[in-house]
């Protein structure tokens, strides 16, 4: 049987790392979770703890002394799991934006269809993106063209950072030179893979506004997948 890992960082996310994990840990197939926490000031981290007791095997926290940015975070985890031996690593927010029950239709398409990573597009299909402001929708659907155009990459939603990846694909990144650390790190872990001759498929799915929580969008967060795009395009990849 395939070990699932679903990665989740936090970062004040009390309102909603109970509920969301509880949604994982209760689909039919057998998932496990990792939380990656940043030291949240909320308690994050010790409601975590409290459910311990009850999924002892299947739910994880990796505590970090501050926070260090979403690429970090993401890139920690990917070594935890490497080093346990999981063949699948999910990407996913702890805000309910990522329906759970998705993670089936992306790892079928991992596991069975023959992607080496999975993709959960709210832009492959359209534009799928509910409670979302106009502004924001299109400031992200163009950062994804944006994207496309500029890296050639096959994927519509570069951005994403609803993802499966096939143990064998990180094994064969360089994770060390990742460079980006806020969204901008989804932009470079797709075309990195991409680059290296991993295929890519996305999953179409519908992306809803958290209701619960704050977002950690900023402009200069914006800004550094902006440039770092064009940096993208320019350095070689192996």
């Amino acid at each position: 049987m395939d070990r699932k890992l679903v990665v989740i960082p936090t970062y004040n996310e009390k309102e909603n790392i109970t509920a969301i994990c509880r949604a994982v840990l209760s689909l039919p197939e057998i998932y496990e979770i990792l939380v990656i926490d940043d030291a949240s000031p909320d308690g994050t981290a010790d409601l975590v703890r409290a459910m311990q007791t009850e999924y002892e095997d299947r739910l994880h926290l990796l505590c970090r002394p501050g926070k260090q940015g979403l690429g970090t975070a993401y890139l920690s985890a990917f070594r935890w799991a490497l080093e346990r031996g999981y063949d699948y690593v999910f990407e996913m927010d702890a805000d309910f934006s990522h329906d759970p029950a998705d993670l089936v239709r992306l790892y079928t398409k991992c596991a069975e269809e023959g992607a080496d990573y999975a993709v959960g597009s709210r832009y492959c299909k359209g534009v799928n993106v509910v409670n979302w402001p106009m502004k924001r929708v299109l400031m992200s659907w163009g950062a994804s063209k944006y994207v496309r155009f500029v890296l050639g990459i096959p994927v519509h939603d570069c951005t994403a950072g609803f993802v499966c990846y096939k143990a064998s694909v990180l094994r064969g990144m360089d994770l060390d030179a990742i460079q980006m650390k806020g969204y901008g790190f989804q932009i470079e872990m797709k075309y990195t893979a991409w680059k290296l001759g991993f295929v890519p498929a996305e999953v179409s799915v519908i992306f809803r506004d958290r209701t619960q929580g704050k977002s950690k969008m900023s402009s200069s967060i914006f800004g550094e997948a902006f440039w770092g795009v064009l940096k993208l395009r320019l350095r070689k990849i192996k």
